[in-house]
């Protein structure tokens, strides 16, 4: 029997995806895989025939090694939804036929959401045919931490570990001057708020970290928003604010769109959004007459692979392993999760868990977590959210700078 394996990234990357990478490349390597390919830029590629052989590029441990500490998606990336088979049936054959090419018996695809709706899809469709040789399994990643049923999801903890640390930093930067600026930080999230709720790790008994927490779990009101920032500067001079790209008004329009009036959609529907954040700053400016200061994270929160998290490096590679275990043992239509054990001492067990029950589910920040009026959140989030940042997985340096793997 063929113990050929593919492997593809999709989606936005994470600090830790080539983490995921590294944990199915050493499980295949470990549990006799003949040949592991990866597919360039995702099911995009392959369809395309575009993919490589991995172990030309990962030739021992130090290479995998520098691959787990190598952020962005080594294999590349795409945002391609794919069709259903009703839609598209010549898609679903163009899919098996590369794969028998290359003798393939295991397809993993490492992505968040719409990633597990393409394992879904390609599972359902397997069953149907009654393709009973090729397993198709999904390892779970995305910074938005919105993954049903697992724990928490690989690239959040780096993210979180990221967005809590330079919050912090910037708040040592509100105090330099004694003079009225309020700066507004936007973070990642289109409707759960589990990056912007990381902001709240910044504070502690050496920094005040955000003054304001604003996440798309409740809708934002911009005048109770104008009323907290003055509630702020009876007391402080300066105010820091963290909000969400995502939040919106009643009506359901995102706060973004009164500064952009051609927002860009992928192939999923979802609005690119970016602006929040200026759009705000201009109307505290124009209320209070003081200065403002807009900060958007953008990408940077999901490839700072330099303040990655220990913890979310190590469990990234353990799923990526365990999904492979599961595959080799012959599962198929199955996820990689996150099961925690206990807080304190922080204990965390992998799993895997049915597609259908993860693919197209957003699990958002719950309720009761977020508190003040909607504008923190709970020492529960926080208890959640901590174990998750700790440790350093510190890059290779070489001249100064990290050492990556690239093709």
């Amino acid at each position: 029997m063929s113990r050929n394996i593919i492997v593809g990234q999709s989606g936005g990357p994470t600090a830790v995806i080539n983490s995921s990478l590294a944990g199915v490349f050493q499980g295949a390597k470990d549990l006799g895989a003949t040949k592991i390919y990866g597919m360039r830029n995702g099911i995009e590629g392959l369809l395309d025939e575009q993919y490589i052989d991995m172990s030309e590029y990962l030739k021992g441990d130090i290479d995998v090694e520098i691959l787990k500490r190598t952020p962005s998606a080594f294999l590349g990336s795409c945002r391609f939804k794919l069709p259903t088979y009703e839609k598209s049936p010549e898609t679903y054959d163009r899919i098996i036929e590369v794969l028998r090419k290359l003798d393939i018996s295991h397809f993993f695809y490492i992505g968040g959401n719409d990633s597990m709706d393409t394992i879904k899809q390609l599972s359902q469709y397997a069953k149907e045919k009654n393709i009973t040789d090729i397993t198709f399994m999904g390892v779970p990643k995305t910074i938005d931490n919105d993954l049903a049923v697992t724990d928490h999801t690989p690239g959040f903890g780096s993210a979180a570990k990221y967005i809590g640390t330079t919050i912090k930093e910037l708040s040592r930067d509100c105090v330099v001057q004694p003079i009225d600026v309020v700066t507004i930080v936007e973070i990642m999230g289109r409707n759960a708020g589990w990056l912007t709720a990381s902001a709240a790790l910044a504070r502690g008994e050496d920094s005040d970290g955000a003054d304001l927490i604003y996440l798309p779990e409740k809708v934002f009101e911009m005048d109770k928003f104008l009323a907290k920032i003055e509630e702020v500067r009876k007391t402080k001079k300066q105010v820091l604010v963290a909000v969400s790209e995502g939040v919106k008004t009643a009506d359901g329009k995102y706060v973004c769109e009164a500064a952009s009036s051609n927002m860009m959609v992928d192939s999923f529907g979802h609005k690119a959004l970016s602006g929040t954040a200026t759009a705000l700053a201009d109307v505290v400016k124009s209320h209070f007459g003081c200065k403002t200061r807009p900060i958007e994270f953008s990408t940077i929160q999901r490839c700072a692979s330099h303040i990655a998290s220990l913890t979310d490096v190590n469990e990234a590679f353990l799923v990526g392993y365990r999904v492979v275990k599961a595959a080799f043992e012959g599962e198929t239509g199955k996820v990689g999760i996150y099961v925690r054990v206990s807080n304190k001492p922080y204990l965390m067990n992998t799993d895997i868990y049915d597609v259908n029950a993860i693919a197209n589910v957003e699990k958002t920040v719950p309720e009761n977590w977020i508190i003040n009026d909607g504008t923190y959140v709970s020492e529960e989030a926080l208890d959640y959210m901590r174990p998750l940042i700790q440790g350093e997985s510190y890059p290779y340096m070489v001249n100064g700078l990290p050492k990556h793997i690239r093709l």
